[in-house]
């Protein structure tokens, strides 16, 4: 069966229909090889078209630097945050006029961002450098970086439309939608509430595995559609997801625990061509052990099944599963290090015995 991203442009809007974004997204767990990387965007309603592509590079602009330096890796040995106009600095400028010396990017706007990210401190106004550039520029730019944390050439926004939108205002999302892709090359595909007001756009059924045609289970709904607008993004493999600070603070523990050797983070997970592939928090291979970090969102009903559906399976295959919640690990980091290290260190014990399955 063909894979329902298969099918969809990049460098234009479509109407997805069959499944809402939760379902999108836990498909998309692990980004498959052939597919575009994939950005989930959801906003509130807009006021105007300039609003809404500025605070829409402005958040991409936010998960580029999260993502660094995924799309420059040779600037991994630098350590952040550094000083703007330091010697890091300049040396991570220099690494990305290199990198656009051989590729498409556009070398001033790609080493200011690498610039921008290696300097980030957490401020809110990371994009205040980055809008002297034309806003075609950084759209395009921000394409191509995105695409490149994770190996691909195009880049796709699951753009969630929100409730309750008048006909101006679904006018001036679906022309903003339109403006990113065409001046980004972005694929920007809307789920959510259906356009009523504007009938212009291609709608292209989508067929989920596991029945899920708007199937969230009873899932609690994306936020209200005046928040903030958020950004949600795949993590790089070998690495903790730079958007969760439970991940990034286990690993800060771990990396100081001479035991922890062995561990990998975020990696793709099957048990045999047949079955689906699963993306797993951090994983123990030759000990056998998976250890998942849950935010609030895995105790909705979509995610739950999904997570005992894994567990499942990994347990079929001789894998012990150790699950924490995000606020047992901001809690206390040194409890849960010490009960993994418990359990790595008994396995361990009966793989030197012979008396671990498989």
């Amino acid at each position: 069966m063909t894979r329902w991203w298969a099918q969809l442009p990049t460098g234009r809007v479509v109407c997805l229909d069959g499944a809402d974004r939760a379902a999108l997204a836990a498909d998309l767990e692990v980004l498959p090889e052939d597919a575009p990387a994939i950005i989930a965007y959801s906003l509130g309603h807009p006021r105007s078209l300039p609003e809404m592509v500025g605070v829409a590079l402005d958040t991409l602009e936010r998960a580029a630097v999260d993502l660094f330096p995924a799309w420059l890796p040779d600037a991994a040995g630098l350590t952040r945050p550094a000083r703007r106009g330091g010697p890091a600095a300049r040396a991570v400028r220099m690494l990305a006029l290199r990198l656009a010396a051989r590729s498409p990017h556009f070398g001033p706007f790609l080493a200011e961002l690498a610039e921008t990210a290696l300097c980030d401190d957490g401020d809110a106004a990371t994009s205040r450098s980055l809008r002297r550039f034309p806003r075609e520029v950084r759209a395009a730019g921000l394409a191509r970086v995105l695409a490149a944390s994770y190996g691909r050439t195009h880049t796709a926004i699951l753009l969630e439309v929100p409730d309750g939108l008048t006909p101006s205002e679904e006018e001036l999302l679906v022309a903003g939608a339109e403006w990113l892709a065409h001046a980004g090359g972005f694929g920007v595909w809307l789920t959510g509430a259906p356009l009523t007001a504007v009938d212009r756009l291609e709608t292209v059924p989508v067929l989920l595995p596991y029945g899920g045609a708007h199937d969230t289970g009873g899932a609690a709904p994306w936020p209200p559609v005046d928040d903030e607008p958020t950004v949600t993004f795949p993590a790089v493999a070998g690495k903790p997801h730079p958007a969760s600070r439970a991940e990034q603070l286990l690993e800060t523990a771990l990396a100081k625990c001479p035991w922890a050797t062995g561990r990998a983070w975020n990696q793709t997970y099957q048990s045999d061509p047949l079955t689906p592939p699963i993306r797993v928090d951090l994983i123990w291979r030759a000990e056998r052990c998976v250890v998942e970090v849950d935010g609030d969102d895995h105790r909705r009903p979509l995610k739950f099944r999904a997570d005992r559906r894994r567990d499942v399976q990994l347990q079929l295959d001789g894998y012990a599963v150790l699950r924490f919640t995000d606020d047992q690990v901001l809690d206390d980091v040194q409890a849960v290090v010490h009960q993994i290290g418990r359990f790595i260190e008994k396995r361990r014990r009966a793989r030197h015995r012979g008396t671990l399955e498989g």
